[in-house]
């Protein structure tokens, strides 16, 4: 269970303070050997604190072993829209499950239990972040631009990315609680990985829920055209597999709204992450079938112009 985590988290990035620095010192008195690195990022909106905790597997590569590593990214505008609305927005959910399992994998740690592989999650913590329009409901924005975030946090480290994102303002997922995307993986949206499907049941007691994509939600941002929402904007800027692990609603619910957040969902999602993550270092975790996606190269040939703003295969860009 991750309700702890949840709620002290959520009291901690709540505030008109809220900032990279409480929660490092959140995590680390939880752990004192924790990884963790806060730094203030600039854009033209604004600035905010990205922060980044690696916690290290028994097999993992900061151990020189070969186990994959994990990446999990909590994507969000902002945790507030100050002065415009007070409190915390519902788009703040994916930074709060994000920083909810990196506390929890350190809870583990410093009771003895260890992943395989290493986990390395990131997020940015800004309490007054803009809002802009979007239809059907008003989005949050952001003070950095989408393509610094991934330059922060996507490497070459990552052998897959679990990307977390508050997606309530819409109206293709009607379903309380969380769902999950076709793995995306350099322009292919391929099928849905079976075993995230599998340990979805596990962890909920319910059937799996997964969202639809279109070909345009994987493109970057700023190229004009309209994008569920930043969930996988990941997938722009890695070779590696990328799911998106959206906190949903039934009805349409803007980014800005406060008062929104239901902790049983994000603790579902939460836990449904955690388990992803012990399996994927275990090796038991796929999220795409290799054999399959060559074949589609084979066939089809390369879809990196999906990742970049003019259309052009990266290396002709």
């Amino acid at each position: 269970m991750l309700l702890k985590q949840l709620i002290e988290l959520y009291d901690r990035l709540d505030s008109s303070t809220a900032c990279g620095a409480t929660v490092k010192d959140y995590l680390l008195g939880i752990n004192e050997k924790a990884d963790v690195t806060v730094y203030e990022l600039k854009g033209n909106g604004g600035k905010t604190d990205m922060i980044r905790i690696r916690v290290p597997g028994i097999n993992g590569k900061a151990a020189g072993k070969a186990a994959p590593t994990m990446g999990i990214l909590g994507r969000l505008g902002g945790l507030g829209a100050r002065p415009e609305r007070i409190g915390f927005v519902s788009d703040g959910d994916g930074a709060l499950i994000a920083l909810a399992v990196a506390a929890k994998l350190l809870d583990m740690q410093k009771k003895g239990d260890y992943l395989d592989g290493d986990v390395v999650i990131s997020t940015h913590i800004c309490p007054d972040a803009p809002t802009k329009p979007h239809k059907p409901v008003a989005f949050m924005g952001s003070p950095v631009e989408m393509s610094q975030v991934n330059k922060e946090e996507v490497d070459g480290e990552l052998d897959a990315i679990l990307s977390v994102d508050t997606t309530k303002g819409n109206r293709i997922i009607n379903h309380r609680g969380f769902a999950i995307s076709p793995t995306v993986k350099e322009g292919y949206i391929l099928k849905v990985s079976d075993d995230l499907l599998d340990l979805m049941q596990i962890t909920t007691g319910k059937l799996p829920q997964v969202f639809a994509l279109s070909m345009q939600d994987i493109t970057p941002y700023g190229n004009g055209l309209y994008h569920l929402n930043s969930i996988l904007q990941p997938a722009t800027a890695t070779d590696a597999p990328v799911v998106g692990v959206a906190v949903t609603t039934e009805t349409a619910v803007p980014g800005c709204a406060t008062g929104a957040s239901h902790i049983i969902d994000l603790e579902e999602a939460a836990r449904f992450m955690l388990e992803s993550a012990k399996a994927f270092g275990r090796g038991e975790c796929k999220l795409f079938d290799e054999e399959e996606y060559g074949r589609l190269r084979e066939f089809y040939g390369s879809m990196n112009r999906l990742k970049t703003l003019d259309g052009k295969e990266p290396e002709q860009a």
